[in-house]
């Protein structure tokens, strides 16, 4: 799966990308620092399984800290959006277009209103952060209808000439947005079949519909230890009771992972506290004492809440753990060194396809390990599950 970060200029954008992923990425306080989009891979948390088991898992892929099982997701940091970039404004379109695959979107806004509309600096508090979710709403939205429109006039002749369904007309033109079949039959249901009906504004209606469900967002209200920031974030949660809005820190925990990095501290992402474990200078320790007084007196610094909830809320994914009830050791000795992300309501077959081809076709039946109860194909997969899949070959 791909999560992008999106947002305008100098809102934190890059700042949370490199916090959430400690890629090296390019960091400044003005517009269009990013340009290329960057890919690393971020984690959603889970608490591991293998303290159930009395042991210590060894991930193939991620890593787990204190019986926290950390799952690597592909994350995306495209450039800054600016009013406009539907329209190429600030090479929008280009910057759009890297979002064709994202499957959710996190939305980066500056909530402590410190940046104009174009991402320049400006007394906090004096702009409304409001004003950038509307914005970004309406960019996507049009981005949407200008690929909807593209083929608007074939949809209509398709389907009038050629009786070919128009869910099935529109997947093909927008499947390379992550539209669905699915995703169109449902919001189709609550439009006019008749397309020569169809209003302007209820083509774009249609498309922010589809916007929605192939692009589902949460909103990542950076720069909260600004003062007067809090009263900012419980306005916007009050004014956009659809979205999921949570306060962040990107700096903070950028500067909590890196000392964790260095030794100097033990931080478990997504904590609300820290032990020091190094030698701090005097810096050091005003940094970190501002952070655990403004930040984590308070709540978490927000990077891994907002991962997580797009992954397993948003996405609906839930984490299998492939395992033996007599064995949980793979060939090399490693325990449980794998933990796959399917999406919820996946069942025992499911899975085995997941795990391999030959597994799902030749599947037997499944075994859940931690009760030790077989179940079959059809039996549907909790989050956290350990599973063992028998098969004929």
């Amino acid at each position: 799966m791909l999560v992008g970060i999106v947002g305008k200029p100098s809102c934190g954008k890059s700042t949370f990308f490199k916090s959430a992923t400690l890629a090296e990425v390019d960091i400044a306080n003005y517009p269009f620092t990013t340009i290329k989009p960057n890919h690393a891979m971020g984690f959603a948390r889970i608490e591991c399984v293998d303290k159930e088991f009395n042991k210590q898992c060894n991930p193939r892929t991620g890593y787990c800290q204190e019986h926290n099982r950390f799952l690597p997701i592909e994350l995306l940091d495209v450039a800054g959006l600016v009013p406009g970039a539907s329209e190429g404004k600030g090479m929008g379109s280009q910057f759009l277009d890297d979002l064709n695959q994202a499957d959710a979107l996190i939305h980066v806004i500056d909530i402590s209103g410190s940046t104009n509309e174009n991402g320049e600096p400006v007394e906090p508090l004096s702009y409304d952060p409001a004003n950038d979710i509307k914005f970004l709403e309406k960019e996507l939205d049009l981005w949407y209808l200008r690929i909807v429109t593209k083929g608007w006039a074939k949809f209509k002749r398709q389907v009038r000439t050629e009786s070919l369904e128009l869910y099935k007309a529109i997947t093909t033109q927008l499947s390379g947005l992550g539209v669905t079949e699915k995703m169109s039959i449902e919001v189709l249901k609550e439009f006019n079949p008749d397309l020569e009906k169809w209003t302007e504004e209820e083509i774009l209606l249609f498309a922010s519909k589809l916007r929605e469900a192939s692009k589902p967002m949460i909103i990542a209200a950076n720069k909260i230890d600004v003062p007067g920031a809090e009263n900012n974030l419980k306005r916007l949660q009050e004014e956009f009771p659809n979205y999921k809005i949570v306060p962040c820190s990107a700096e903070s925990e950028l500067a909590l992972r890196e000392a964790n990095k260095q030794e100097l501290i033990s931080y478990l992402p997504g904590d609300q506290e820290f032990t020091i474990k190094g030698e701090l200078n005097d810096k050091q320790k005003a940094a970190l004492q501002f952070i655990k007084k403004n930040i984590l007196s308070k709540h978490p610094t927000g990077i891994q809440e907002t991962l997580n909830y797009a992954i397993f809320n948003m996405l609906d994914y839930i984490a299998i753990f492939p395992g033996g009830v007599s064995k949980l050791e793979d060939s090399k000795g490693n325990v449980l060194p794998d933990c796959f992300l399917l999406k919820n309501k996946s069942t025992a077959l499911d899975f085995a396809f997941k795990l391999h081809t030959d597994l799902g076709k030749n599947f037997i039946r499944a075994i859940d390990v931690k009760t030790k109860r077989t179940v079959g194909k059809e039996h549907p997969l909790n989050h956290r599950d350990v599973i063992e899949i028998i098969s004929d070959k």
